[in-house]
């Protein structure tokens, strides 16, 4: 099981790094910005600055996730979950509030959240059965 909640964790770290490359590298490439559902590249270029900050708070998200794993794998499985669930639960939370957003983030949401939900929850179960 703690294995299964490590590579959750893990998928989850890579998605929110992919998304941190979005946000705050490629933003205003046409391939991107239309994705995020914006109608223009002055409609990137306005969002740039808060789209730059956004994706370093998913990069963040993703590093104490990755490091959380290692840490685990090093033997140190208090700290390394404390890592792990802090950094997933924030994920998940951060998808439930883009959800509340509207319909159109639905989508958007369930990609982004259920991943963490997973580590998450394979995560509690693991050290429950310890």
């Amino acid at each position: 099981m703690i294995q299964v909640s490590l590579l959750f964790a893990l998928l989850a770290s890579l998605l929110h790094v992919y998304i941190f490359s979005m946000e705050s590298i490629t933003w205003t490439r046409p391939a991107t910005w239309q994705r995020f559902s914006l109608a223009s590249k002055a409609d990137a270029e306005t969002t740039r600055s808060l789209a730059y900050n956004q994706g370093f708070y998913n990069l963040f998200l993703a590093i104490g996730a990755l490091a959380g794993i290692v840490v685990i794998a090093l033997g140190h499985r208090q700290v390394g979950w404390t890592l792990v669930f802090s950094s997933c639960g924030s994920m998940l939370l951060a998808a439930i509030v883009l959800a509340l957003g509207g319909r159109k983030y639905f989508r958007a949401a369930v990609l982004q959240g259920t991943t963490p939900l997973l580590a998450v929850v394979t995560g509690v179960l693991a050290v429950v059965l310890g």
